[in-house]
Formats: C-alpha cells, sequence, structure tokens
C-alpha cells in the first residue's frame, strides 16, 4: 500500500472495566485526527527530517489535548493518566513525535514558588501556550540522574547555570526549558541526588536564552522535531524560577527537594512511552494486513500464505497484550498506586514488542519494506528509539529486580 492509500479504521481497543462512553468518543475523536491530519505532515515531512509546523499544535491545542491531565478549575480538561495515554497511542499510530509532543504540556513547568503564578502558567499550558522542554540528561549521565553535574550557584535572588545537557527534544521552539542543576554536593550519608533542584529557564520560542547554545543531534528516526545539546555557561534564572518539581507535578512539596517529586512523573511518562509504542506498533500492524491482501506472488495474495498469516497473528496477539498491559498500568496510577514496577514493566514489555512488531512488518513488507516509499520503514526507525528513551530496557530490569531482590 502507497503511503497516498488510505489504511482502514479499527474499532475502538477499549474493553471493559475501562470502557466508558466518554473514552470511545475521545479515542475515535484522536484516531480521526491523526489520520486525517496527522499522517499526511508525517509522510511529508519526517523524510526531510523536518519539524511538526505550530499550526499542527495549535489545533491540537484547541482540542484541549495539552490539558489532559490539568484540572478543570485551571481550564485542563481534568481527566487522567489514562486518557492522556488514550490519545498519545492514537497520534503516535500516525507519526511518534506527535504523540510525544503532548507531553511539553500537561502542567511541565508550572511548579513556580509562588502559587498565583502557577495558577497563570496552568492555565496557558491548558491552552498549549506553555510549551516546554526537558534539559535532564548529560553527556556523561543519562540513565544516572543523580550523576548531573551542571552547576547552579547562588548570586543573591539569582542562580546562575553552567554545564552541558543533552537529549533536549523541543529546546529551540520551546517557551521555557527545564533544567536539572546541582546546587550542592551531597554530604557524607546522602543519597547522591541530594543538592539536585529544577530550574525554570523561559525564553523566546525559536531562540536560546543569553548563555545558552545549542546543538541539533542528528537522529536517524524520531523526527517532528530537534533534539540539542546545550551549552549552559552563566545562564541566569531568578529565584522564582526555581521550581519545586519535573513533569508536571502538581503534588510536588516546595520543600521536599525538586528531585524528590521525579518518581510519580517519571512513572507516567513510562506508561506514556509504553501507549506511544503500541501506536506505533499497531501502525506497523495494520499497514502489513493490508499489505498482505495487496501483494500477489505465484498467482495468489502472500496474505494466503500459512506462514505468513501466522506472523500477522502473532504480531497482532502482541499488540493487543501491549495495549491491554498500559491501560491497566494508568488506571493503577489513576487510582493513586504508586506502581513503580508495574511502570517499569510496561514500558519494558511494550517498547520491545513495538521493536520485534515493527521488525517482522519489514520483513513481511520484503524488499519493498527496505524503501522510502512505505511508511513501515518509520516505524521501524521510531519504534527502536523507545526501547531507549525514558530509562533503557536495561534500566526498567534493574528496577524490576531490585524490587524483587536485595539491591546487588
Amino acid at each position: 500500500m502507497s503511503k497516498s492509500d488510505r489504511v482502514e479504521s479499527r474499532p475502538p481497543e477499549l474493553q471493559s472495566p475501562w470502557r466508558t462512553e466518554a473514552r470511545v468518543a475521545l479515542q475515535a475523536e484522536a484516531r480521526a485526527f491523526a489520520h486525517e491530519v496527522v499522517m499526511p505532515l508525517a509522510d511529508e515531512l519526517d523524510p526531510q527530517k523536518a519539524e511538526m509546523p505550530r499550526s499542527l499544535i495549535d489545533r491540537m491545542a484547541a482540542k484541549g489535548w495539552f490539558g489532559i491531565t490539568i484540572p478543570a478549575e485551571h481550564g485542563g480538561l481534568g481527566l487522567g493518566v489514562f486518557e492522556y495515554c488514550l490519545v498519545s497511542e492514537e497520534l503516535a499510530r500516525a507519526w511518534l513525535s506527535v504523540g510525544s509532543i503532548l507531553a511539553r504540556g500537561q502542567g511541565l513547568g508550572t511548579q513556580t514558588l509562588d502559587p498565583e503564578r502557577r495558577r497563570g502558567l496552568l492555565e496557558s499550558s491548558a491552552k498549549g501556550q506553555w510549551i516546554g522542554g526537558i534539559a535532564l540528561s548529560e553527556p556523561a549521565a543519562g540513565s544516572d540522574l543523580a550523576g548531573v553535574q551542571t552547576r547552579a550557584v547562588r548570586e543573591g535572588d539569582t542562580w546562575v547555570l553552567s554545564g552541558m545537557k543533552r537529549w533536549a527534544g523541543f529546546a529551540k521552539a520551546a517557551d521555557f526549558i527545564e533544567v536539572l542543576a546541582r546546587t550542592r554536593d551531597p554530604q557524607p550519608g546522602e543519597p547522591r541526588s541530594a543538592g539536585l533542584e529544577p530550574f525554570l529557564v523561559v525564553k523566546e520560542p525559536g531562540t536560546f536564552p543569553p548563555g545558552m547554545t545549542g546543538r541539533v543531534i542528528d537522529k536517524i528516526g524520531y523526527h517532528g522535531f530537534l533534539t540539542f545539546e546545550l551549552d549552559l555557561d552563566g545562564v541566569r534564572v531568578p529565584e522564582s524560577d526555581r521550581l519545586t518539581g519535573l513533569y508536571g507535578d502538581q503534588g510536588a512539596d516546595a520543600d521536599s527537594g525538586g528531585f524528590a517529586s521525579v518518581q510519580r512523573g517519571l512513572n507516567i511518562a513510562r506508561v506514556h512511552t509504553a501507549a506511544r509504542a503500541v501506536g506505533v506498533a499497531r501502525a506497523a500492524l495494520e499497514d502489513t494486513q493490508a499489505y498482505l491482501q495487496e501483494r500477489e506472488q505465484f498467482g495468489h495474495p502472500i496474505g494466503d500464505f500459512q506462514a505468513l498469516r501466522f506472523a500477522l497473528a502473532d504480531m497482532a496477539a502482541d499488540v493487543a497484550q501491549a495495549r491491554a498491559f498500559w491501560q491497566q498500568v494508568a488506571h493503577l496510577l489513576d487510582a493513586g498506586e504508586p506502581a513503580e514496577s508495574e511502570s517499569a514493566m510496561v514500558k519494558l514489555v511494550c517498547t520491545e514488542m513495538a521493536v520485534r512488531v515493527t521488525n517482522q512488518a519489514m520483513q513481511l513488507h520484503g524488499g519493498n519494506g527496505y524503501t522510502t516509499e512505505r511508511r513501515v520503514e518509520r516505524y521501524w526507525r521510531d519504534a527502536r528509539l523507545t526501547t531507549i528513551f525514558e530509562g533503557t530496557s536495561e534500566i526498567q530490569r534493574r528496577i524490576i529486580s531490585d524490587r524483587m531482590l536485595p539491591k546487588a
């Protein structure tokens, strides 16, 4: 099937006890938007490694999707992790980066010390007018965030940030960047994360602030927004822009330390990644289903051959199982459960599944799958990243095993 051909939609994959009419309607709306609006843009822009247009972001903002998890009293939809991931799966089915950009709203960059300002930023976030980047990782600190060395030195009512960050997606186009920096070295007996705090670097979209420069990292996939390595040399941040938490965690306590608030945000991010991975895998599955009926060899559609039919069946079972798992864990998080092990498990299972399924899809497409004429190569490139970002598969296995056995 060529890129211009229509992919038939499928019935909503929502089963009891999580199926509600409101969720079915939300899923249908996101699915239609992904097919009619996002997919044509992805087909055009992904080969160019181009950024998604601001007009697309504005259309998603008009639907309220940047405020899915923001309370209604602050202008959001007041929904949960489940709905957030539900929409993201549908958008990722068309283009992974569009399913990802929603995470740059949802209250990100609003956890300021001033409650009044926090309320105003939450309203802007819900409207899609306060969309940010996150600068956590460094060249020598990726999975080990406690090893962050970017420094924040206080000068009166101002913090001065210096260091280097890596893997800061959407950093230049953003309204702000959340930067994790070290305000002091840990004391004997303290955890290595002691002294790490998040700071809000406010900026004009399309620029970097004084003291910050950025270099684009040339990725093989995950196009739609640019990813940067950032140099910070005397970036000045007022004390009022020191944050109480990351990832839009409105439950963060200003006195608890910024790093302590990261865990729930990471759990949500891992389930979000799982849902996005399912979206990419579903794309590969659906395109392969159509291709097996289109492609003929030896006088028959290749879907008539049992080996290929069985491979497709295995792909479908893997996608369905993974979807049920992320929905279960999202439900746990919405119910207030910590679900730390479950979040690591679902991230591990769903992303590894996405790699298998997209790889099999390329195989079933034969030589056509190894061309840029078909979308399947995009799915394969994007799926490969999902096992790496938001914590590699190896890190997820460590989290799971450390909760099952004494730490090594």
